[in-house]
């Protein structure tokens, strides 16, 4: 006769029921920060970019200042050849600077967004989430660079209009975004430390009108380092919006560049930014 044949052994029984009761007891391990930092970064950038939807008003308003300054003073510059440009029309020597200029000029006030979240109790909730301040702050910084890079699309618009001769190449192109995100990251960022510092909108945009034109003038958008009187110079070679503006030209017109030293001054100048302003973020918050 034969046997019956044997019941599995009740261990594995054991050992599910034990795992079963384990999840419920012990939470599921967490991912790394390296992990979840670049989704974070990447979510609260998409968030910052959904107001556009709601209010396009300000992409609108933001393309008359840079067409103003193609049309005039390009335009008047040209003519009269007052600033030598190293035998390129001076619109076209003007037009990369304009580019830097109108990005700047998006992301320098970009700490009133912040301190109207504050206001408005929406930081305080931010912050209370297992959200890194870094990513924050990384967040809105790049969610400026995109604005930068749309106002970039329109002043490109612009000056292909205005026959300025620029390069299509999409590699070139490429180039020029990323240097767009970087300069607008590090403004943005500047704005934000400007923020933590002195804790409302009147004083930042007291701050942020008095530096905007001494960045603007004290670079190399409007003239080449080489017209400048020395002191001049030192600081335009500490801003970096100089090294945008170097960088954008050699992208869009192949003039000499240094490409490899304005992106790495870049990076380090965002990576600098984005550290000062996560440490100064929790004084909004007090």
């Amino acid at each position: 006769m034969s046997e019956a044949p044997a019941a599995p052994p009740s261990v594995s029984a054991d050992r599910a029921r034990d795992r079963g009761i384990g999840l419920l007891v012990r939470p599921p391990e967490p991912r790394a920060g390296w992990r979840l930092l670049p989704a974070r970064v990447a979510a609260l950038c998409a968030v910052e970019l959904q107001k556009l939807r709601h209010d396009r008003t300000e992409l609108y308003t933001r393309a008359v200042q840079p067409a103003l300054w193609l049309l005039i003073f390009g335009q008047t510059f040209t003519r009269i050849k007052a600033i030598p440009t190293g035998g390129i029309p001076y619109i076209d020597y003007l037009a990369p600077g304009i580019i830097a200029q109108s990005a700047m000029f998006i992301a320098i006030f970009y700490g009133i967004h912040i301190i109207w979240e504050r206001d408005a109790g929406i930081l305080n909730k931010l912050l209370v989430t297992p959200t890194p301040r870094s990513a924050l702050i990384t967040g809105k910084a790049f969610a400026a660079g995109v604005k930068s890079v749309i106002q970039a699309v329109v002043v490109i618009v612009i000056a292909a209009l205005l026959g300025v001769a620029l390069t299509w190449n999409p590699l070139r192109l490429l180039g020029v975004a990323a240097i767009v995100v970087l300069g607008s990251a590090f403004f943005a960022c500047l704005s934000m430390t400007i923020a933590g510092i002195v804790l409302s909108r009147d004083r930042l945009m007291g701050f942020g009108q008095a530096i905007t034109m001494p960045l603007f003038f004290g670079s190399n958008a409007l003239y080449p380092l080489d017209v400048m009187p020395g002191w001049l110079q030192a600081v335009s070679r500490v801003n970096p919006l100089s090294y945008e503006v170097d960088a954008l030209r050699g992208l869009l017109l192949g003039t000499p560049a240094h490409l490899a030293l304005d992106f790495g001054v870049l990076i380090v100048a965002a990576a600098l930014g984005i550290t000062a302003a996560s440490s100064l973020l929790g004084r909004l918050a007090r």
